[in-house]
C-alpha cells in the first residue's frame, strides 16, 4: 500500500523536523514547506493527500495559502495548526476551506489521529445525493453554491458539508453529536457554539424563502424543515 503524502506548511524549523520525524515513523510520507508561498508550489508539484499547515507565516500566512488553494478547485483536506484559538479564528479557517484545526501545543498521537481522520472521511464516504432541492433554493454540495431565482451563492467549505447533512436528514433530527466528531473531531462545547455559528450563517443564507427552517432542539441538535 502506498504511503500517505502529507505537505507540512511550518516556519518553525525545529518543530517542523519533529513532526516530520514523528509522521516518518508512522509510515507517512512527509514533505516538507517553510512558509505559504512554497507551499503553494509543492501543493502542486507533490499532490499530497493531507496539507498540514500554521497559519502565522512569512511571506504567505497559511489562510492566504488555503484561500488560494480553494480558489483554484483544490479539494486536498487541510488541518490548520496554530496557536491562535479564539472562535473568530477557527471560524475563519473553516469558512477558508479547512477541514479541521488542531491548537498549539498539540499531542503527536493526536495529530496523526486527526490526519487518519481526515482522509478516512474521503476513501469511505459512500455516493450520495449532491443536488438538493430546499423551497426556492437548489444547494450543489459540489460546488458548494446556493441558488435561488439565478442569484448564486458560494458556501464555505464548512457551511456546505453542515448544510448537506441537514438535507440528507430533512425533517428528522441531525443530531449535533454526530457532526461535531464527523467535522470537527471532537464534541467540545468550544466546538458546539462554533457550530451554532455556522447554522446562523446558513439561516441567513436561507433567509429569503420564510419556509425554510433550522430549528435548534435544545441539547441533541438541529432539524431542517420545509413548511
Amino acid at each position: 500500500m502506498d504511503k500517505i503524502k502529507v505537505l507540512l506548511v511550518e516556519d518553525e524549523k525545529t518543530l517542523a523536523m519533529i513532526i516530520k520525524d514523528t509522521l516518518d515513523d508512522e509510515g507517512f510520507n512527509v514533505t516538507l514547506a517553510y512558509n505559504g508561498i512554497e507551499g503553494l508550489y509543492l501543493a502542486k508539484v507533490v499532490n499530497p493527500d493531507v496539507i498540514v499547515t500554521d497559519i502565522m507565516m512569512p511571506k504567505k500566512d497559511g489562510f492566504s495559502m488555503v484561500c488560494e488553494l480553494r480558489r483554484k478547485r483544490c479539494t486536498i483536506p487541510v488541518l490548520f495548526l496554530s496557536a491562535r484559538s479564539s472562535a473568530n479564528d477557527v471560524v475563519e479557517g473553516f469558512e477558508l476551506g479547512g477541514n479541521d484545526y488542531l491548537k498549539k501545543p498539540f499531542g503527536m498521537a493526536e495529530l496523526v489521529v486527526r490526519i487518519k481522520a481526515l482522509l478516512h472521511k474521503i476513501v469511505v464516504c459512500p455516493v450520495e445525493e449532491t443536488t438538493f432541492t430546499l423551497g426556492e433554493y437548489v444547494f450543489d454540495s459540489i460546488t458548494q453554491t446556493l441558488s435561488c431565482h439565478g442569484e448564486k451563492k458560494l458556501l464555505s467549505n464548512r457551511e456546505s458539508e453542515i448544510l448537506k447533512r441537514l438535507c440528507i436528514n430533512q425533517n428528522r433530527i441531525m443530531p449535533m453529536k454526530e457532526v461535531l466528531l464527523d467535522l470537527w473531531g471532537d464534541d467540545s462545547f468550544f466546538n458546539s457554539r462554533s457550530l451554532h455559528v455556522f447554522i446562523t450563517k446558513l439561516r441567513h443564507k436561507l433567509s429569503n424563502d420564510k419556509s425554510i427552517k433550522i430549528l435548534n432542539i435544545r441539547g441533541i441538535g438541529y432539524k431542517l424543515i420545509i413548511d
